[in-house]
């Protein structure tokens, strides 16, 4: 009898179970963005929202929460209820933040699971156009002669574009002062200003900018080709062997999840991803389709939070409060 009774429980379980995530979602999906709008991450996710809204035949907000390397947004997500009405896009940053901060006020590893990535991204290195450089080379040189007159944009302290940044002084053994802000629209107006020199953004961010004169690309970050958004833009690898970066933007919900929620929304941002018109669209703003299924990203999430705690010791960068 106690037997049939356990059996009888665990099929009504699963059977619930299956039920929730039939019916999900059954109200507005709210997406946490961990930077502000009008920077690479807003920007996918919202290409990626409109298609899911269509899908799910129910709005998929975002709600732009920047601040501290991405945390603000996961500290909501990691304490809200996790039955798939709250997730969180950001940067491989969530895998980085265990590396930079002495303490978090969520744990990465165990309050979250990795749910697909989004896209596949290099970084660009970009000068002020008054700046009177082309080039790596002529920049490397030209820092060599004015590094105390030099300033760098960066999207926070242990983020890619510090980091990136922060290799780049240590292989030409220069040093570069350090001006961070909030997101990479905010560091693209720094750079339009002149109020910074040089700094390394994503091609969405950029592209436009770029296109127009008013900002001047000088190097991309991949390893063995030039990009084809960026025509005639060389690799800094050319110039610097080796020199290379790839980041991800991805969608994240807590590890609490019920499993059939989670494969659904795996599924349908996968259904959503090989849409011809949107992979299209993201091509255009300088997005690359992403280098993991949604089987594999959530190992490599677990992964990548180790990488990063190695690198970040390696570069002596001190973690922040």
């Amino acid at each position: 009898m106690r037997m049939r009774v356990l059996t009888a429980a665990c099929c009504f379980a699963l059977a619930a179970s299956h039920a929730l995530a039939q019916g999900y979602p059954a109200k507005p999906v709210r997406v946490l963005v961990a930077f502000p709008a009008g920077g690479a991450v807003d920007v996918g996710m919202r290409t990626v929202g409109q298609k899911l809204s269509d899908i799910w035949k129910q709005p998929v907000v975002v709600d732009n929460r920047g601040g501290a390397g991405g945390n603000i947004a996961a500290d909501v997500v990691a304490k809200a209820v996790p039955d798939g009405y709250t997730l969180l896009c950001t940067s491989n940053a969530l895998s980085l933040s265990p590396a930079l901060y002495r303490k978090l006020p969520y744990d990465a590893a165990r309050d979250f699971q990795g749910l697909v990535q989004l896209s596949s991204s290099y970084q660009v290195l970009v000068a002020d156009p008054n700046l009177p450089v082309t080039s790596v080379r002529e920049l490397i040189a030209y820092i060599k002669s004015n590094a105390q007159a030099m300033t760098y944009g960066s999207t926070g302290i242990g983020a890619a574009p510090h980091l990136l940044m922060e290799q780049l002084k240590g292989r030409i053994g220069a040093d570069i002062l350090h001006v961070p802000y909030k997101g990479d629209t905010q560091v693209t107006a720094a750079i339009m200003s002149g109020d910074v020199k040089i700094a390394f953004l994503t091609p969405s961010s950029v592209l436009s900018q770029v296109r127009s004169g008013k900002v001047r690309a000088l190097g991309v970050t991949r390893l063995n080709s030039p990009a084809a958004s960026f025509p005639g833009v060389p690799t800094i690898a050319e110039t610097l062997p080796g020199f290379e970066y790839s980041g991800y933007v991805a969608l994240y919900g807590q590890a609490a999840m019920p499993r059939d929620i989670t494969a659904q929304i795996q599924r349908d941002v996968s259904r959503v991803l090989a849409m011809p018109d949107l992979q299209e669209r993201m091509a255009n703003s300088g997005f690359e389709p992403p280098n993991t299924t949604a089987e594999q990203f959530p190992a490599r999430y677990q992964r990548d939070i180790a990488t990063f705690i190695k690198i970040v010791k390696d570069a002596n960068i001190p973690q922040q409060e």
